[in-house]
């Protein structure tokens, strides 16, 4: 039986075409965050991608980080552990109100978020020829290669008065040595991999292409590109 898909608003979809360092990020998503709040601004979802560099999640262990000396570091304030951005890797963040419904997820149901999230990539990667999965009692999107599972595509997500933040991750073709100078998201048995790695030579562009159209289809909602939208959000 198919669920029903509840619209709304349509969301505003920007894109940064030059990495955007990670502090300017953090702050750009807070004023975004408070104006949606405050009625005075649409939703957005902004996709980037940052300098190298290592943040922690709310969860996160100094042991898990191997090489601190290696990339910046800084504390996320989101959920989970640490994780690795950079060149090559597609990072989405989600800035939604949750009092309304978005698609098949319910007001103020961060499970059904969360899910709605992994659906998410996971439609990009079958869209793009790529079987990504969910694995129960790990976060994120992964590939079982050869026998073994891989992290391809990580969460990380904030809510502040059910006001979404930060969001996904997406590796197209990042350095994965990098990853070496953490545990990433505290998961030492498990690697991580990347549509490269993969066999998959899918430009940026066309991922970050495929990731909206995917948005759509699970969050149930139109989108648009402002005035400037290659810009960075003020």
């Amino acid at each position: 039986m198919s669920q029903s898909v509840s619209t709304g608003p349509a969301i505003a979809w920007q894109t940064s075409p030059e990495p955007v360092p990670y502090k300017e990020a953090v702050a750009a998503m807070q004023t975004r965050v408070a104006a949606i709040r405050a009625g005075t601004a649409p939703e957005l979802v902004w996709m980037l991608e940052h300098p190298p560099l290592y943040t922690a999640g709310t969860s996160a262990r100094a042991e898990d980080l191997a090489d601190p000396g290696r990339f910046d570091t800084f504390d996320a304030g989101r959920g989970g552990q640490w994780t690795y951005h950079g060149p090559g890797q597609v990072v989405a963040y989600v800035m939604l109100d949750l009092t309304r419904p978005h698609g098949t997820v319910p007001p103020r149901d961060t499970h059904a978020y969360v899910t709605a999230l992994e659906a998410w990539l996971i439609g990009t990667l079958a869209a793009l020829g790529v079987q990504g999965e969910r694995r129960a009692g790990r976060v994120g999107v992964w590939v079982a290669d050869a026998g073994v599972d891989n992290k391809i595509a990580a969460l990380g997500v904030r809510i502040t008065r059910w006001v979404t933040w930060h969001g996904i991750s997406l590796n197209v073709c990042p350095d994965l040595e990098h990853f070496s100078g953490i545990v990433p998201c505290g998961i030492r048995e498990h690697g991580v991999t990347s549509l490269r790695a993969l066999g998959i030579n899918a430009p940026v562009s066309a991922v970050q292409q495929a990731l909206r159209a995917q948005f759509a289809l699970v969050f149930g909602t139109k989108s648009y590109e402002p005035r400037g939208c290659r810009q960075r959000v003020p």
